[in-house]
């Protein structure tokens, strides 16, 4: 279908969403609840208020109020969502049948290891799997997300140096094409960032790293945090040789995994020398995330800090003499060193438990496979889009799982612009302004999962952009033209949120 201006109208045919308060009629319901088996105790009267003024609707209108609000979201079961740096590909339902067994999803966090023997294997299955992908010696599943398997990698680098007397050792490098987590973990974590710029080439300065190791500076280094491959999508060719001029003036090298779908079953981080490492299991291993979680930021240590990971992890042994047990026993320690927890129980289990079916179902060839389909996909992607979505950095060289392109349009039109359009085609925008040493930044990740003809449709919309913003560029800066709401002053929303409803309020 198309519209009056000649774009494609991609966007659902759904109806308006009334408001649940609008909706509200005196009297009505959906739900009756029993008379309770106890007595009643009234609650002190300053924790009441007098009035509660909730809607009182039915059943059904309840549920099609969630479930039209459901189909306003852009979803990767729906659509392409093309999220750089994110990988949003697809949540095979395997994965969720396997989270949906009702010995894992019914057992409690807190029942004794002995009725908990199966959870237990599948989490020492897990960190062995992820041990053998990249080359580690050990694994903590605690992490939660991704910015908290940094912050626990760092804090295994500042026990570390603790360990060793080391208390000078407070700047950690990192380059300025990272990603926006490591400084702030860094800081968290109690140590100073340092930045270091890259080349023309996309890649770590190296002459700027030597000197910020060099002589007296090599006294106060911890370490570096860095992505390989980086924010750019490009894989740091140097990688080897910094991490050897690092761990020469006795730092330590924190590697962020969250791009690790480029690489997985290609290249071991723990055999290039990295000495942590943490992995993003809601993004290369298939796993949902969004919307605020639930995520899991696996962590990952070579000999110098496997100690120190944190705990418990999960460990098998052969079964005590007596026991009535007839295999191995699985049960939870802490390593010697641990800094401790860092997340309530054992992590987020059921997001542990759709990973590893992943890991089950591709196996070695699978895993290695996908990595090479991500990276044939961003590559065949950049290469139609190049003419008008040019890559600054590397622009001779193949990327990798994603690429950063820096679009100028002319006529007043930024990448913002382009991607509020992008909403037209029925298409999720890939990431912008990001990372901040690219102007204008576009940075796209098709991920594996997705077709040909998805490919070149993406593509194709992004031509007709360009076009538009040639001849029509007011269509690129009111956009979007076809969702429930327009363009928003984000600047305003951030600053002045409205974050309940307010009858009568505009």
């Amino acid at each position: 279908m198309t519209t009056q201006n000649g774009a494609l109208d991609n966007s659902p045919l759904i109806p308006p969403v009334p408001l649940l308060f609008e909706e509200s009629a005196p009297g009505r319901g959906g739900v009756r609840l029993p008379k309770p088996g106890v007595d009643e105790t009234p609650l002190p009267a300053d924790l009441v208020r007098p009035a509660l003024d909730l809607p009182e609707l039915s059943e059904a209108q309840v549920v099609r109020h969630f479930t039209r609000l459901s189909q306003r979201n852009f979803s990767v079961d729906a659509q392409f969502y093309p999220l750089g740096s994110c990988t949003m590909k697809y949540n095979p339902k395997l994965n969720e049948e396997a989270a949906a067994e009702e010995g894992f999803r019914r057992s409690h966090p807190l029942a004794p290891e002995e009725y908990a023997q199966g959870n237990l294997e599948l989490m020492y299955r897990l960190q062995e799997d992820l041990k053998k992908l990249t080359g580690f010696e050990g694994c903590s599943l605690q992490g939660a997300a991704g910015a908290q398997g940094e912050l626990a990698g760092m804090l295994m680098i500042r026990a570390r140096h603790r360990a060793g007397s080391g208390d000078l050792r407070n700047r950690v490098l990192i380059p300025d094409s990272a990603h926006g987590t490591n400084p702030a973990t860094c800081t968290k974590a109690g140590f100073t960032a340092e930045s270091i710029p890259s080349g023309a080439d996309g890649a770590v300065d190296m002459d700027a790293l030597r000197e910020s190791t060099a002589g007296e500076k090599a006294k106060t280094l911890a370490g570096m945090m860095i992505t390989n491959p980086g924010t750019l999508g490009l894989f740091e060719r140097n990688i080897a040789e910094i991490i050897r001029i690092i761990h020469n003036a006795g730092g330590l090298v924190y590697g962020d995994g969250a791009n690790m779908n480029a690489l997985m079953g290609i290249i071991k981080p723990g055999d290039l020398g990295f000495d942590v490492m943490h992995l993003n299991l809601h993004k290369t291993f298939s796993t949902p995330h969004g919307g605020g979680g639930p995520g899991a930021g696996a962590i990952m240590a070579g000999k110098t800090l496997a100690a120190f990971l944190p705990g418990p992890v999960a460990v098998r042994g052969p079964a005590a003499a007596g026991s009535a047990a007839a295999g191995p026993v699985y049960r939870l320690e802490k390593p010697p060193s641990s800094i401790g927890r860092v997340k309530t129980f054992y992590g987020n289990f059921s997001v542990l438990v759709r990973a590893y079916a992943y890991i089950r179902t591709l196996g070695a060839r699978g895993l290695r496979r996908a990595s090479e389909y991500a990276v044939l996909n961003a590559n065949y992607l950049r290469a139609l889009v190049e003419d008008h979505y040019p890559t600054p950095f590397g622009s001779k060289r193949p990327c990798m799982h994603e690429f950063t392109s820096s679009p100028n349009m002319g006529n007043g039109i930024h990448t913002i612009d382009i991607a509020k359009r992008l909403i037209d085609y029925g298409f999720h925008p890939p990431t912008v302004y990001f990372p901040l040493i690219v102007k204008e930044a576009f940075m796209a990740e098709p991920t594996e999962t997705e077709t040909k003809e998805t490919l070149d449709a993406f593509a194709a919309a992004l031509g007709a952009i360009a076009e538009e913003a040639r001849t029509s560029p007011e269509l690129l800066k009111n956009a979007p033209h076809f969702t429930p709401v327009g363009r928003l002053d984000e600047t305003a929303a951030a600053r002045n949120p409205a974050l309940r409803y307010v009858p009568g309020a505009e």
